[in-house]
C-alpha cells in the first residue's frame, strides 16, 4: 500500500515537471508531441481495452499513462544550472590548456 502511494506522490511530481517542460523552449519538439499524445490518449474514448469492459478498461489507463509520463519526463533535456555547483565545477569546453 505504501509504494502505491509513493508512487502517486511521484506521478503527481512528474505530471507538474511534464507540464512544465511542455511550455519550456529547451524541450524537443519530439518530447512535446509525446505529451500531447499522453493527454489525448487519455481523454480519447478508443484504448487499448474499451472502458465498457468493468475493470479491465481502467487498468490500460492506470498503467500505460503513469508509465508513458515517467519515459516522457526521463527524456526531458536537463539545464546546466541545475547540476552548477550541486556536482562540482560545470564543463563548460572553454578550460585551456598551460
Amino acid at each position: 500500500m505504501t509504494m502505491l502511494f509513493t508512487r502517486l506522490i511521484l506521478f503527481r511530481k512528474e505530471v507538474v515537471q511534464l507540464w512544465k517542460a511542455f511550455w519550456a523552449p529547451e524541450t524537443p519538439f519530439h518530447l512535446k508531441a509525446a505529451t500531447l499524445f499522453v493527454a489525448f490518449y487519455l481523454v480519447n474514448p478508443f484504448d487499448i481495452l474499451p472502458d465498457f469492459i468493468p475493470l479491465l478498461g481502467w487498468v490500460d489507463d492506470i498503467v500505460l499513462v503513469p508509465l508513458m509520463v515517467s519515459w516522457i519526463v526521463s527524456r526531458l533535456p536537463v539545464p546546466a544550472k541545475v547540476y552548477a555547483g550541486k556536482y562540482g565545477p560545470t564543463v563548460d569546453g572553454t578550460a585551456r590548456r598551460k
